[in-house]
């Protein structure tokens, strides 16, 4: 079950980690299960909007329940901020904020509200991307070029 860190058991609330590539991840919340099927809540894109690889940004997105291996069979809990926030409660607050955001439409930006964001904002109640921290200074040149430009 999932990568060498994973976490042996998953318990509602926990970051989980899908990772995708050299330099990102896909993030979620594990929610808990539903007729014996683990499910996890993270942000999706529903469109298949051309400027997203282009833009970062894709502006029909939504908090979605899937089941946790649909969005990879590699993954790991990653819990990252425990030491420096307290996770918010999974009942009382956590869920009842996946709820609500089921069926909403949400912008996805990658520099700004993308999947770690969401999953850290669900947590913790702090919008945090490690992973856009650590890539950022390689990402600003390119994109500053295409503002030079007028390409964006």
């Amino acid at each position: 079950m999932g990568l060498d860190h994973s976490h042996p058991q998953l318990f509602p609330g926990d970051i989980v980690e899908y990772p995708r590539n050299k330099y990102f991840s896909h993030f979620a919340v594990y929610y808990g299960e539903r007729d014996g099927v683990p499910y996890v809540a993270h942000l999706t894109c529903r469109d298949s909007d051309a400027k997203l690889p282009l833009f970062g940004r894709a502006l029909r997105s939504e908090v979605k329940l899937d089941p946790l291996d649909m969005l990879g069979k590699k993954y790991k809990v990653s819990n990252m901020l425990d030491d420096s926030f307290p996770a918010r409660d999974f009942h009382t607050v956590v869920k009842p904020a996946i709820d609500d955001l089921m069926g909403r439409e949400v912008t996805f930006d990658i520099l700004f509200h993308n999947s770690e964001h969401q999953a850290t904002l669900l947590r913790y109640g702090v919008k945090r991307s490690e992973q856009i921290e650590v890539i950022y200074k390689y990402i600003m040149p390119s994109w500053k070029k295409l503002f030079q430009h007028k390409k964006l």
